[in-house]
């Protein structure tokens, strides 16, 4: 199945949700008409990581998130991934991912499993605990936020139910660039799958953001990967190349979980 992809690669200004909701369309509309099947954004793009004002500045109830991302799903005919922002739900703040189908309904939502220490996330931050999947034109694919790809047995777990696509929305630093783009083909080679990340550009008071969004295949190489600016990249993907690399080499049949602990 041939699946086309738009990375939505966005600078996220911080603790400014109007400015960054504004973003949101534009990019959406350019998607749709270069033929993209989803859109996909990077991690906490409506506040940033201005963890120490969410009771101002978070989505309550992820409302106007699901609003907006609905009625431009509808309209543009696109799938829209919404990257991740911050959420005040049930008397406590999410990292929260909200996936929405070319019908403007709601395919899945996921709220970030593993807390970034070094951006104080697991001070504000509550941890989610439930897996994420949902179909793209039939295909299984599932999600993780940023600082999970760091956890390969989480990104096995959910590569286990047929998953043949892991989308990846990040804030993801500067000065680990080389980290991310190793870890991200990694991911890919280990559940021989394709993995779709967006990360951010731009800076917030504490760190520069790096970009290089990128699609990797499951071979772990790059498909491509952006710079460091602000850009839409659109690219067409052939999810068989997942069933090539599982049939060559039948990792997932040769595990001995009895064994892992």
């Amino acid at each position: 199945m041939k699946i086309t992809i738009s990375l939505a690669q966005l600078n996220v200004f911080f603790g400014d949700p109007d400015q960054n909701f504004a973003q949101i369309e534009p990019a959406v509309k350019q998607a749709a008409e270069a033929g993209a099947d989803i859109v996909v954004f990077p991690e906490m793009w409506n506040t940033g990581y201005d963890l120490t004002r969410l009771e101002k500045v978070a989505d309550k109830n992820g409302d106007r998130t699901q609003a907006l991302l609905a009625k431009l799903s509808r309209k543009y005919q696109i799938t829209v991934h919404g990257g991740s922002v911050s959420t005040a739900k049930n008397g406590a703040f999410y990292n929260t991912t909200y996936i929405f189908g070319s019908d403007g309904h709601l395919l899945t939502t996921y709220d970030k499993v593993h807390l970034f220490g070094l951006m104080n996330e697991d001070k504000y931050l509550a941890a989610g605990h439930q897996e994420d999947h949902f179909q793209l034109k039939g295909i299984d694919a599932t999600s993780v936020i940023c600082y999970d790809i760091r956890f390969p047995e989480w990104l096995r777990t959910l590569s286990l139910d047929n998953s043949r696509i892991i989308f990846v929305p990040a804030e993801w630093p500067t000065s680990r660039m080389n980290q991310w783009r190793r870890l991200l083909a990694a991911r890919a080679i280990e559940n021989q799958s394709f993995v779709v990340a967006v990360n951010r550009v731009g800076s917030d008071p504490d760190n520069p953001f790096g970009g290089h969004s990128g699609i990797y295949n499951p071979m772990g190489d790059e498909i491509v990967t952006l710079d460091d600016r602000p850009q839409l990249k659109t690219v067409t993907i052939d999810t068989n190349e997942t069933d090539d690399a599982r049939g060559f080499m039948p990792v997932f049949e040769d595990r001995r979980p009895e064994l892992y602990r």
